[in-house]
């Protein structure tokens, strides 16, 4: 099902689910065990990742393709590194024969430790890709990802605002964003959309705390901005109870944030669910969404 179009047919605000791929096989009895505990939220759709330079494209297709047979409305994840006309074709195609409808088109990150050259492949740019799918696909469902923080290679908001314009004019039926912490950055981003004449649905996407050390990683790796308060309140909770503490007041904040960010007129919120049960389910209990 094409998931552009089950958001604005969607009558309440709804959960997706993200996934990684096992990188073991054996862990995959698991792994399904944890989206079973999770269909309980009725997903309006999940999504599985993809591994820098296709490492994990098989894993990808085997892993989204098995949830579609289980039932889920399902999206795979595609970037350009490494990507040339015929892959992604191949790709595509093999996804729609796997009852794989939609894709989320991404830029991607370079492999790590390689000197990487953006200029030298074929797609540059997620908008590339975007354009690229839906001349291929025309009735695939196609999203992208949205910055309410730059990305950290923009040079400014304006820039920044101004590539996620491009990749929904290129053919994007939707965008899920970037994890972020400050919220007033999601509502600046679609203030800024709707300025542009575009109404494509932005679903903010909620990835909860897991310690202190996740934290730092985290914000070095997405450029995501943190309010000072909260980063206070996790400080001081990691000198008294270490990254317990942190988790409870990130599980917390996380479930203020997705209060505040329904209430603004979302129409509902994508989970990094790191393959955890037990933290998704805590979370739609205690915002209410479990119980909608």
């Amino acid at each position: 099902m094409h998931i552009g179009e089950s958001i604005r047919a969607a009558k309440k605000p709804f959960f997706s689910l993200e996934f990684f791929p096992p990188a073991d096989e054996a862990n995959l009895p698991g792994f399904f065990n944890t989206v079973e505990q999770l269909q309980v939220l009725a997903p309006l759709f999940a999504s599985v990742t993809y591994g820098a330079g296709g490492g994990k494209q098989r894993n990808t297709l085997a892993v989204t393709a098995e949830l579609a047979r289980r039932g889920l409305n399902t999206m795979a994840h595609l970037t350009c590194v490494g990507a040339d006309p015929e892959k992604i074709s191949a790709f595509l195609a093999e996804l729609r024969a796997s009852g794989v409808d939609n894709v989320l088109a991404l830029r991607g990150d370079p492999p790590v430790g390689e000197d990487w050259d953006w200029s030298k492949g074929h797609f540059h740019h997620a908008s590339d890709l975007v354009a690229f799918a839906r001349r291929q696909q025309p009735d695939m469902g196609i999203g992208v990802a949205a910055y309410p923080a730059p990305h950290p290679e923009s040079t400014s908001i304006a820039q920044d605002r101004l590539h996620t314009a491009e990749k929904m004019r290129s053919g994007a039926d939707f965008a899920v964003t970037q994890l972020f912490f400050d919220s007033r950055e999601y509502l600046d981003l679609l203030e800024h959309l709707r300025g542009r004449g575009i109404h494509t649905p932005i679903i903010p996407a909620i990835l909860p705390i897991q310690s202190f050390d996740s934290l730092r990683r985290v914000l070095s790796l997405c450029g995501a901005n943190i309010p000072g308060k909260l980063y206070l309140d996790l400080e001081k909770a990691n000198e008294k109870g270490g990254a317990e503490a942190v988790r409870e007041v990130g599980l917390e904040f996380a479930v203020r944030q997705i209060q505040f960010l329904l209430e603004n007129g979302a129409p509902g919120v994508h989970l990094y669910t790191l393959n955890k049960a037990d933290m998704c389910l805590r979370l739609a209990e205690e915002s209410g969404l479990l119980r909608a």
